[in-house]
């Protein structure tokens, strides 16, 4: 156990995706190892999967949604009350003797600029910095910042630029674990595990598929509220004469259930992941994954852990798709060295104990 005896975690959702399933893993290492935790986010799914002895402080969300012209200026100026009502909300925890804060999303990180934490704050990184937005973020609240924890090389490199203090500590996932795949399914499946939000790519999945006849899509994830549209155009797009009867809406489910429905898995995203728990999840059950060639995606899927390809690009994946479903040695070739991959590098029992030790050490 270490010298801190509450650990204060802030994040800016109330959903749970990959990286508040990290969060949850860390508050149960660090109660583990005696710590008292505190985790201030908004009400939702995530505030429901806390720990009993886990105290939340409810906030409001602080994430900006993809306004235009003056209606992005209002919810701006919106975003600044809500950061401002967050920081009194954790001001008293934040500065007590003993704790120490942890921000868990670029979103929540003005929040630990603002409240002033007594030992600074580190920023659990979860996204590859890689627009405007996000920079004016960071640079409102670098002066808060004692460390900066990426979660893959190509993470930290945007991060040292802008003169953060940067280690890198990579995600993990339970191990060991049963092997799926294997027989195709009738007809084969292929799945995507992700939140039903635009830069994950789902259209360009949709695209692919509807070129590649007798093959089926499983979506796997909820959508936040602002994401209403997308949603629609992505059942819309389902509803075409090309994929009409193909494509099923999963809605949350736990990952272990979708990932035995599914032959290959598919992580399309246009911008670059930092480190996507779905990913290494599907590699540590020996599924077959095909990926986007950016941000950490890059790395758990290069060297013959899986294939990767252009970001954007709906016949490079359907091409992929095709060869994988059309190889049974090159699915079980994949599997076994994603499954290597994992053992030797992703292992939670190791890599969160080192995580939490980065953070709060």
């Amino acid at each position: 156990m270490t010298d801190e005896s509450t650990v204060l975690f802030l994040a800016h959702t109330g959903q749970v995706s990959g990286a508040e399933k990290v969060l949850l893993n860390l508050i149960d290492e660090a109660e583990r190892r005696g710590h008292r935790t505190v985790v201030a986010c908004p009400a939702g799914p995530l505030a429901q999967s806390l720990p009993s002895g886990t105290q939340h402080l409810r906030i409001d969300e602080l994430g900006l949604g993809g306004e235009h012209g003056a209606a992005r200026g209002i919810a701006a100026v919106r975003l600044l009350g809500r950061w401002i009502g967050a920081a009194r909300a954790v001001r008293s925890v934040a500065r007590a003797p003993g704790t120490a804060t942890v921000v868990n999303s670029l979103f929540a990180l003005p929040v630990a600029r603002l409240c002033r934490p007594t030992r600074g704050a580190s920023w659990l990184v979860h996204d590859t910095m890689n627009s405007l937005k996000q920079r004016v973020v960071v640079r409102f609240s670098r002066p808060a910042v004692r460390v900066a924890v990426s979660v893959s090389e190509a993470t930290a490199v945007p991060l040292r630029a802008a003169g953060l203090p940067v280690v890198v500590s990579h995600n993990g996932v339970p191990w060991p674990v049963p092997r799926f795949g294997g027989e195709l399914h009738t007809p084969p499946v292929v799945g995507m595990l992700a939140l039903l939000t635009p830069w994950k790519g789902h259209r360009v999945l949709l695209d692919a598929v509807a070129t590649l006849p007798d093959i089926r899509v499983e979506l796997a994830g909820g959508s936040f509220p602002g994401d209403r549209d997308y949603v629609s155009e992505l059942h819309d797009r389902a509803a075409g004469s090309d994929l009409a009867g193909r494509v099923e809406f999963l809605g949350h489910t736990d990952a272990e259930s979708a990932l035995r429905r599914w032959d290959v898995v598919i992580s399309a995203s246009t911008s670059p992941e930092a480190g996507p728990l779905s990913v290494l999840e599907a590699m540590s059950h020996g599924l077959p994954v095909i990926g986007t060639d950016h941000g950490g995606t890059h790395e758990f899927l290069s060297d013959g852990a899986g294939i990767l390809v252009e970001p954007g690009d709906s016949a490079a994946l359907a091409e992929a798709i095709s060869t994988v479903i059309g190889d049974a040695d090159r699915r079980r070739r994949l599997g076994d060295s994603a499954r290597y991959r994992v053992a030797s590098r992703h292992d939670i029992g190791e890599t969160l104990p080192e995580l939490l030790h980065r953070l709060i050490g």
